[in-house]
């Protein structure tokens, strides 16, 4: 009887296999993002509901994920081992992403168009700038382009001000004006903002991982602190 030999999967191409299903985690929390501004601004609470089979899809890649770069990071070489520590550090916040997403989408879903307009507002921002980051970050991974990478530290300086907005709004209220479901509205504005810290770790990780230098370095380089960008991009937005 012949007995078939198996050949042992090449450690480059799960490599590249890895680097493909990072990039397509990327694609899947910004699609969560999405849905959450959607569900937010519509108040249609079955919209929400692809939050959670998008969180399901972000848990079974980061299964994969941790489990391909655990057996084939001692069989490549230098430069794939940074590869593939950069895929499983995007993968842990884009996991984190999809739980906070979830968080706020049940939130969403459970206040419905309870909450006053400008808080849909700022919160639909929120979730929509944060769906753009994270296609920024995916472009920049898969581009290696810091610019797209600095455009995410700057949008992250946004995503703190909204926060601080609806902040102000529920918790200095001088005005006396009753504020309907502050609860639920401020952990929705921290989840929103906290997803977008992780979202800019990612690209400081694409920095790192272009570079070979912290984002520090990297900002050095240009110049320029991030909020002194940020505040040249409002300029430059205003004078068009």
């Amino acid at each position: 009887m012949s007995v078939v030999n198996s050949v042992p999967p090449n450690p480059e191409e799960i490599c590249t296999q890895l680097q493909r299903q990072t990039l397509q985690a990327c694609k899947v929390a910004q699609m969560a993002a999405g849905i959450v501004a959607e569900g937010i601004a519509t108040g249609v609470s079955s919209l929400l509901d692809g939050v959670r089979q998008r969180e399901k899809e972000l848990d079974a890649l980061d299964r994969e994920i941790d489990q391909g770069v655990t057996s084939v990071i001692t069989k490549v070489t230098e430069a794939h081992a940074r590869e593939l520590l950069a895929c499983l550090k995007f993968i842990i916040g884009l996991e984190r992403i999809g739980d906070l997403l979830l968080n706020c989408s049940n939130r969403a879903a459970a206040v419905g168009s309870r909450i006053d307009l400008q808080d849909i507002r700022d919160l639909t921002l929120m979730a929509s700038r944060l769906e753009k980051m994270l296609g920024d970050v995916h472009d920049a991974l898969q581009q290696r382009d810091l610019n797209l990478s600095l455009a995410v530290l700057r949008a992250d300086a946004e995503m703190d001000r909204l926060r601080n907005l609806v902040f102000m709004r529920h918790l200095d209220q001088h005005d006396n004006t009753p504020r309907q479901e502050s609860f639920h509205v401020l952990f929705m504005t921290q989840s929103l903002e906290r997803a977008g810290d992780h979202a800019k770790n990612l690209a400081e990780e694409v920095c790192h991982l272009v570079s070979g230098h912290t984002v520090r370095h990297v900002l050095r380089s240009y110049d320029k602190p991030v909020e002194q960008m940020f505040i040249d991009d409002l300029k430059r937005k205003h004078n068009a």
